[in-house]
């Protein structure tokens, strides 16, 4: 991608960032090296490559799926105002 002065200038009108024609021009030497290493990267071929989730190899410890406390649903509901087929019943809110 080939960026202007006019190119940068406009862009820092779009975020309201005043520049001068120096801030303007050091500004595109430094997005146009971005841009060159973006389109270095986009060069390398990567279908052979298959998607990582992390960039290290970790492993996260899991624990045993088992159930730990007793079912105090019961208890809950016994304290609500009110409950139907053991869903808790609110007032409607919205028409």
């Amino acid at each position: 991608m080939t960026l202007t002065v006019n190119d940068v200038k406009r862009i820092a009108d779009l975020a309201y960032i005043e520049i001068d024609e120096g801030e303007a021009k050091e500004t595109l030497i430094q997005l146009s090296g971005i841009f060159n290493l973006i389109e270095t990267m986009q060069a390398v071929d990567t279908s052979t490559v298959e998607p990582m989730s992390h960039a290290q190899s970790v492993v996260q410890r899991l624990r045993e799926d088992e159930v730990t406390e007793t079912d105090q649903r019961e208890l809950c509901q016994s304290i609500a105002p009110q409950v139907e087929a053991g869903l808790y019943l609110v007032p409607q809110v919205i028409e």
